[in-house]
């Protein structure tokens, strides 16, 4: 990577009581070198900041050039926040996996749901999957120079003919030997399956597994852990692609067939390390596993287990719950259809408070054209077509999981306060099981949007 790539770090905040207030950074500054190098990303700019002596360049908000010399503890922090992660742009995805998200979305929507990133970086900040198929030599040693581990790593398969074929690139057939480059030098990955009917389910599932497993031993396990995730369709995918949806009927057989393997991995290294995501039990009709099966929840990005941990979260914050609130409230708490049986018993827990009626509505997605939707992909239309009309109560309960992270838009661009005006009601957006409490019980507290005219500005949560 050229250093006439990588552009000055847009300051986007300055934490109050930090390094960077008391020096006199602003929102609009812009990093250019640290003790003379340019920073790639957020990790160089961390790694460059651990020392206790920083000669910081900076262009302030008009442009001008300035030198900053800090002297301070080490590994202490400036208070810094950046527009972006990646200071020199994002490495792109060159695979044409038929079952990507990004290819199942209409055009025309704003410009970053199109961005397919297959950025090791971001996987290691983040913890979002890459396919290793696109790292040039010099990134491969920058992984290992700067012990960027763990990474998290989409497999889908481990023989070269099935992987290739899913993700349309003869290099994904190299996985095996990346994997073995991992395990020399003590790195380790998560691995995600995503499972395909007819393509790597059934042998393929159980070769991939197995594969995986040998990559389990030691003290520093290479693969650390595995989740197995049904494919998502939506009706904007192509065509000519050769998926076809997941069944009740083949739900249950993919959860009996990990299952099996799960047993042996137990006996094997004293842990599951293979898990399936919840949504494989809503499509069965089946209850989720017990607690005790998601040991430390090291797939909970995926979904492995954030419904038993929702529930234990809400059993926890419920014991706040009073017997009676002194105004009586009713609420609409949406929810995607594929929760619907696992958060009916939270419902008649805070139905139990007296002066409070929280009605779940829990709906699917026409909007990507499914009959079951996990929470996180319901949009603003969806919401609008299956609530109009409706009595909304004092308003609506509105997970935070269905918009973009830094702002209140769903993922079909209607904005929440749109929302709010078409349905003319307000909406609460709660982040979290604690947020759902608290709003219950007094939501005055809370910041709303309101309909037709009073439009609030919410949290950035």
């Amino acid at each position: 990577m050229s250093e006439a790539s990588i552009r000055p770090a847009l300051i986007t905040a300055v934490l109050p009581g930090s390094i960077a207030e008391e020096i006199g950074f602003e929102a609009g500054d812009r990093v250019v070198s640290i003790n003379g190098q340019k920073p790639r990303d957020l990790i160089d700019y961390q790694f460059f900041c651990a020392g206790e002596i920083l000669d910081l360049e900076v262009l302030d908000t008009k442009g001008n050039a300035h030198r900053v010399e800090i002297e301070k503890d080490y590994d202490e922090d400036l208070g810094l926040e950046f527009e972006n992660a990646l200071f020199d742009g994002l490495i792109q995805c060159t695979n044409r996996c038929p079952f990507c998200f990004i290819d199942q979305q209409p055009p025309g929507k704003r410009e970053s749901l199109y961005f397919k990133d297959d950025d090791y970086r971001l996987s290691f900040l983040y913890g979002s999957y890459l396919t290793l198929t696109n790292l040039p030599q010099h990134e491969w040693e920058r992984i290992e120079q700067m012990r960027l581990s763990p990474l998290y790593v989409s497999v889908h398969a481990t023989e070269p003919e099935v992987r290739s074929r899913l993700l349309k690139n003869p290099r994904a057939g190299h996985l095996m030997k990346q994997l073995e480059w991992f395990q020399a030098r003590r790195l380790q990955i998560h691995a995600q399956v995503v499972l395909c009917p007819g393509i790597n389910d059934g042998d393929h599932l159980t070769r991939t597994l197995l594969d995986l497993a040998q990559f389990h031993q030691g003290d520093v396990p290479t693969v650390t852990s595995v989740a197995v995730v049904p494919v998502g369709l939506t009706r904007f995918r192509p065509t000519e692609d050769e998926l076809v949806p997941v069944t009740r009927e083949k739900a249950r057989e993919a959860i009996a067939q990990v299952e099996a393997l799960q047993a042996q991995f137990r006996q094997s290294f004293g842990s599951t390390f293979a898990w399936l995501a919840d949504e494989w039990f809503l499509i069965a009709g089946q209850e989720v596993p017990p607690e005790s099966h998601y040991e430390d929840y090291p797939q909970i990005g995926n979904g492995v287990g954030s419904i038993r941990l929702f529930l234990k979260e809400f059993g926890r914050a419920a014991e706040r719950l009073p017997q009676k609130i002194e105004q009586s409230y009713q609420f609409s708490w949406i929810v995607g259809n594929a929760v619907e049986l696992a958060f009916e018993p939270l419902v008649q827990r805070l139905n139990q408070v007296e002066n409070l009626t929280v009605n779940m509505i829990a709906i699917n997605s026409e909007y990507w054209g499914q009959t079951m939707t996990v929470t996180g992909l319901l949009t603003g239309q969806d919401i609008l077509q299956a609530l109009q009309g409706e009595n909304l109560g004092d308003g609506i309960l509105l997970p935070s999981v269905m918009l973009k992270h830094d702002a209140t838009v769903f993922l079909d661009d209607m904005k929440v306060e749109e929302l709010a005006q078409q349905l003319n009601t307000k909406i609460w957006i709660v982040q979290d099981v604690d947020q759902l409490i608290e709003t219950c019980c007094d939501p005055s507290a809370e910041v709303i949007y309101a309909a037709p005219q009073q439009v609030c500005t919410a949290s950035n949560y």
